[in-house]
Formats: structure tokens, C-alpha cells, sequence
């Protein structure tokens, strides 16, 4: 890693959250190409960032349309006047979507949701007649992780087909997937393994949607590690990526990125010291106790930078809450050094923190907020 330049950042107190803007824009332009070459659109996933400002950024980057996860997160970008979001998140409360429901008619937005039961199905449409408007929705399908959704040969496709032709305000709007369970996996080639079967099940479960009378099933899936490494995007409408604009130390693992990909990490400050470990002000409130995305994979909590390069890549092997232990290795930082910490999964590191810096050579850093932090709901 090629050491950085102080002096051209923020003068914040640590610990704080950088984003290198070089970095950011080369991940931004590599899914963009991945979107454009392939002919699928582009519809990120803001849970990663939670920033209207980066956002922004994404469709000037070819973004058509946003994914969310809550019906709070989502709301925070219609009424910043995003006029095309997706909620990937199965809703059974019909309580919970109805203000995303009415922002969206008072900002001319669409709001598409996912189920994958009848009782989601139910709570989609008794919202969308309270609103008086129709919503579209798609049906989850469960391609390896099992989490959410239903399994491309399932009777409950079949069953779900059902209840939506018995649901009058809903319009069925296609199928989706997330095939998470490639965090999981070691290397790229078992990746692609993983996209191609995400690939497989979604056309079985399409070709069995156009049998249950619902023809022309657009197909989106998921999961930054998956539009990486895939092999082919044939048949496939739609991606939905969301760790790419940062990545992390998960992706580095995984053989999707280089340390020198990853745009994000935390700055801070070494306040004590011992025989075997620097103490740094980042705890588990700064850095996450995460271990990559859906808990699988990785080891310690991040690796940790000086900025004169004197030190490289030395483990975060503990956490408390506002402590961090980074193994010493016999090196010899005075307290008071600023370190940079690269971290496990960045997406929830960004929901620690109200903003990010962003810094960029050669221009003025600047401060952009994280507008949908704590809308979990």
C-alpha cells in the first residue's frame, strides 16, 4: 500500500471514517462497465453507503434506480427526489411501508417490494389500497443461502403465483435473488460457480413463473462478490451490487479486489501501548464486530496502516467497545500516531458513523453525511 499524505486530509478527531475518492470512483466505473458490457441495468444498493450525495454519485455512473433495505432506509432517498427504488426486504407488516407509500406519491416515486410468502404478499396489498395506488412487487428466490425466499422448485412458487393473482393492487414485477453464501466461498472461480447456479435457479423459476401465467419474469440478482466473478450475465436483467463502491478486507479474502481497491477505512489514533499491542481509539463502535457480510469468512477486525508507511498491515486481533487492539510486532509508533484501519465489512461500519471524509489529491477534502444512518426499521 502506497503511503498517504496527511496534510491533504481532514482534520477530524479520530476515529472517523475516510473514503479515498480515487479508489471510490475506479470501483464506481468498474460495475458500470460490468452493467454496460453485459446489457443488464444497474441498480445499487444504498445500504452500504447510506448517502444521498453518493447516491448521486452511482447514477452518474450509470445507476438506473436504487435498492434499499428497510421502508425507512428507502424513504430517506424518495424524498431526496430518487424516483426509482427498490425495498429488497420482505415486508409483513402493512403499517410499517405505508409513510414510504404516501412520500412516494407526493414525490411521483416508485417503490417496488419483494415477498415471499402470502402473508408478505397480504400486507403488500392492503398498503397499497390504503394509498390507492398499485404496487409492484417481485418474488424472492432462494438460491443457496437460505434466508429469505423460496426455492425455484418449490410449490410455494406455485402458491405465491396465486396469491397474487388474488391480490388486485399488486403488479407482479419480476423475480430476485441474493446469492450471499459467495462471502462464504474461497477464490473466484468457486464464485463464479455460485453466480452460474444463482443464474440456472432464476430461469427454472422464471420458466416456471411463465407456466403459472405470468410471462416476460424480469430477473435481477445480487451481491457484489457474484457481478464480479460471474461468467455470464445472459438472460439476467438486472444487477444489484452494493459493498463494490467501497469494498473491504471481505473482498481482498475473497480474490474480487486488491488492498489497493479498498476505499474506505478508519482512521485512528494509537493512545496506549504494551509489549504486544498498540491500543487504538476504535472499538467495536467504530469498527464492527463483523467478520464479513452474513458473518462468514474472515479473521480479526481489520489490518491496520501507518501513514508514513512505517508499518503495514498489522492485524486488529481484539475489540472492546471503544478500544482496539492492533499487534505491535515490535514496532516502535509513539502514542499519538494516526493509523489507518482497513476493516472486515465496511457496509456496517458506515452506520456507525453521522459522516464519512472523503478525500481527493490534488482538491479540497469534504465531509459527506450518512443521511440514512440508524433507519433499521
Amino acid at each position: 500500500m502506497r503511503p498517504m499524505n496527511w496534510a491533504d486530509l481532514p482534520d477530524l478527531k479520530t476515529p472517523f471514517v475516510l473514503v479515498q475518492r480515487e479508489r471510490m470512483f475506479r470501483n464506481l466505473q468498474r460495475a458500470a462497465d460490468i452493467a454496460a458490457g453485459a446489457g443488464v441495468r444497474l441498480r445499487p444498493h444504498v445500504k452500504t453507503h447510506k448517502s444521498v450525495e453518493l447516491a448521486a454519485l452511482q447514477q452518474e455512473f450509470g445507476a438506473e434506480g436504487l435498492t434499499a433495505s428497510k421502508p425507512s432506509e428507502a424513504e430517506v432517498f424518495v424524498h431526496a427526489g430518487f424516483k426509482d427504488v427498490l425495498v429488497a426486504y420482505p415486508v409483513v407488516d402493512a403499517e410499517r411501508i405505508i409513510p414510504l407509500l404516501q412520500a412516494a406519491e407526493r414525490n411521483r416515486a416508485s417503490v417496488t417490494f419483494i415477498a415471499d410468502s402470502r402473508e408478505g404478499i397480504a400486507a403488500l396489498d392492503r398498503a397499497a389500497k390504503v394509498v390507492g395506488r398499485a404496487v409492484p412487487v417481485r418474488i424472492k428466490i432462494d438460491v443457496g443461502l437460505h434466508r429469505c425466499g423460496v426455492a425455484a422448485d418449490s410449490p410455494a412458487l406455485g402458491d405465491l403465483a396465486n396469491a397474487l393473482r388474488q391480490a388486485p393492487a399488486l403488479a407482479f414485477d419480476g423475480l430476485l435473488s441474493h446469492a450471499g453464501h459467495a462471502y462464504a466461498c474461497r477464490g473466484r472461480d468457486a464464485i463464479a460457480e455460485v453466480a452460474a447456479e444463482e443464474r440456472r435457479l432464476m430461469l427454472l423459476a422464471k420458466k416456471r413463473m411463465e407456466g403459472f401465467g405470468f410471462p416476460d419474469a424480469k430477473i435481477s440478482v445480487g451481491s457484489t462478490p457474484t457481478v464480479f466473478a460471474s461468467g455470464s450475465f445472459e438472460d439476467i436483467d438486472e444487477i444489484r451490487p452494493g459493498n463494490y463502491v467501497f469494498l473491504d478486507l471481505t473482498a481482498v479474502r475473497l480474490g474480487i479486489a486488491t488492498l489497493d481497491d479498498v476505499a474506505l477505512a478508519v482512521v485512528a489514533t494509537v493512545v496506549s501501548a504494551n509489549e504486544d499491542y498498540y491500543i487504538v481509539d476504535a472499538g467495536s463502535k467504530a469498527l464492527t464486530s463483523d467478520l464479513g457480510a452474513h458473518s462468514s469468512g474472515g479473521s480479526g477486525y481489520g489490518l491496520a496502516f501507518a501513514f508514513d508507511g512505517r508499518e503495514q498491515g498489522l492485524p486488529v486481533v481484539r475489540l472492546s467497545e471503544e478500544h482496539g487492539f492492533v499487534e505491535r510486532r515490535g514496532g516502535g509508533l509513539a502514542t499519538g500516531t494516526r493509523l489507518l484501519i482497513y476493516p472486515n465489512h465496511a457496509c456496517p461500519v458506515v452506520n456507525l458513523f453521522s459522516r464519512v471524509a472523503v478525500s481527493d489529491p490534488g482538491g479540497e477534502p469534504s465531509l459527506w453525511s450518512v443521511d440514512a444512518r440508524g433507519r433499521v426499521v
